[in-house]
């Protein structure tokens, strides 16, 4: 039991798992930073523009005769009368969540695989030696070494 115990707390105190734990709660209060930002900043200025419109309200109700709902009824509301609702408001405001996490996810990115190439120097790649050759015959590859083709049997130069 100890060792076992003992081969858990080497796992969790590996490099990688520690990374990917600390990358989790990382993600975690970000993903609480874009919310803020889209649903509190973003948002409510876009829809003063657009003439006072609350994105998080914005559906098409699916089943206007078995609920009938007055006009500009939220959403909440809406929900809570049981009407079938399309709710594309939230999906509009989760859609802005992730193209603003993916766009900061992608900066990251690129500014840490910068700093890696400043730090280690660019990576140089060999150029690929070619080992094969077409026949003149038939077009199949074949090794360079090779006198005669093993597709066609062609007596090679």
């Amino acid at each position: 039991m100890k060792k076992l115990l003992n081969e858990f707390k080497n796992f969790l105190m590996k490099g990688n798992a520690l990374d990917l734990a600390i990358g989790i709660i990382i993600g975690g209060a970000f993903g609480g930073v874009v919310n803020s930002l889209v649903n509190d900043l973003l948002m409510p200025p876009l829809g003063l523009l657009l003439g006072r419109v609350n994105f998080s309200d914005l559906y098409v109700q699916l089943n206007p005769s078995a609920v009938p709902l007055e006009a500009y009824t939220p959403l909440a509301a809406a929900l809570e009368k049981g009407a079938v609702v399309f709710a594309y408001g939230k999906f509009l405001t989760t859609l802005l969540n992730f193209v603003i996490i993916g766009l900061a996810v992608f900066m990251l990115v690129k500014v840490m695989r910068k700093a890696e190439e400043r730090a280690f120097g660019k990576a140089t790649e060999q150029p690929a030696t070619t080992t094969t050759k077409p026949c003149p015959f038939c077009a199949t590859e074949i090794p360079m070494q090779a006198t005669r083709c093993p597709h066609c049997t062609s007596q090679l130069e």
